[in-house]
């Protein structure tokens, strides 16, 4: 049994990737993320997660400094 659903809700999408709803809709709105629309519901397919994701570009850890 799969436990991770084929798509997503906005809020559901923001749970599982640790983002925030503006993001989400900053992203949307720049077309780095696709959606699906069931009447008024948006949904985002795990595979368009995955290909966010994907894309996103890669970071190197850098040690915070306090002043």
């Amino acid at each position: 049994m799969e436990d991770t659903p084929n798509a997503f809700n906005i809020e559901g999408f923001c749970l599982a990737h640790g983002v925030k709803r503006s993001l989400v809709y900053d992203e949307i709105k720049a077309g780095r993320l696709r959606v699906r629309k069931a009447g008024r519901r948006t949904l985002i397919r795990k595979v368009d997660a995955d290909s966010w994701l994907d894309n996103l570009p890669e970071g190197t850890a850098s040690k915070r400094t306090e002043g």
